[in-house]
C-alpha cells in the first residue's frame, strides 16, 4: 500500500512540476482526448479533488446518467473557470489526496494520473518517460474489463514493450513503448512513429477519448 500511494503522489508530483513549466499558449493545445485541449485534460484530472459529492451526483442526473457526457460539461465549464496557475497549483496541493476511482484502487487513482498525463505530453512532443515501476503497477492491476471499458479491440494482436519485459494478447506483434502501449489499451491513438507492426496503423489513425 505505501508503495502504490508513493506512486501516486510522485505522479502527480512530476506533473505538476511539468505543467508549471508549460508555456501558456500550448494549454490551449489539442491532446489525445478527443476536442479537449491540455486546458481541459488538467481540469478532468483535477475534478475529484475539487467537485463534492453532493455536486458529482447532481453534474450525474443532469447529463442523464452519462458519465461520459458529465465528465466532458464539467471539464469544458472548469477549463473555462479557472486559470492554468490554478488548475496546476490545484493538482501540487492535491499530490496525498486519497481519491481512487470507483472499483478501481490506488492502481486505478495512478493509471487515470499516468494516462492522461501521457494525453498531454505525447500530444505536445514531450519526451517524459514515465518511471518503468509505475507502469510495472499499473499493468499488473490491469484486468480485461477495462479493455472493454475504453472498447478497444485486440483481436489477432500482442503487445510486446521494447523498454520493459512486458506482453499482452497473443497475435501479430505491435511494438512500443511501455508507455504508448498503455495509450493503445486505453483507447488512445498516436503520432507517427510510436508504434511499430503490421497493425500499427490501427492505432495511429483517427483520435478518440
Amino acid at each position: 500500500m505505501t508503495d502504490i500511494r508513493e506512486a501516486v503522489a510522485g505522479e502527480r508530483t512530476d506533473l505538476a512540476e511539468l505543467l508549471a513549466a508549460l508555456p501558456e499558449a500550448d494549454w490551449d493545445k489539442p491532446t489525445l482526448c478527443d476536442g479537449w485541449r491540455v486546458r481541459e485534460v488538467i481540469a478532468h484530472l483535477t475534478m475529484p479533488y475539487r467537485i463534492s459529492g453532493p455536486r458529482f451526483f447532481a453534474g450525474l442526473i443532469k447529463a442523464g446518467g452519462k458519465f461520459d457526457r458529465y465528465a466532458d460539461r464539467q471539464a469544458r465549464q472548469d477549463a473555462a473557470e479557472l486559470s492554468a496557475g490554478e488548475l496546476t497549483e490545484c493538482l501540487r496541493q492535491n499530490v496525498q489526496h486519497p481519491w481512487k476511482p470507483p472499483g478501481g484502487g490506488y492502481e486505478g487513482a495512478l493509471s487515470h494520473d499516468v494516462i492522461h498525463g501521457l494525453d498531454v505530453t505525447v500530444a505536445l512532443g514531450i519526451d517524459r518517460q514515465v518511471p518503468p515501476e509505475r507502469l510495472r503497477l499499473i499493468f499488473g492491476a490491469m484486468k480485461p474489463r477495462q479493455l472493454k471499458y475504453f472498447g478497444v479491440d485486440l483481436s489477432d494482436v500482442q503487445l510486446q514493450a521494447t523498454d520493459l519485459d512486458w506482453s499482452y494478447g497473443e497475435g501479430r506483434a505491435l511494438t512500443g513503448k511501455a508507455q504508448d502501449l498503455l495509450l493503445v489499451m486505453s483507447g488512445r491513438t498516436l503520432p507517427p512513429d510510436h508504434l511499430h507492426g503490421p497493425d500499427a496503423s490501427r492505432f495511429t489513425e483517427g483520435v478518440r477519448r
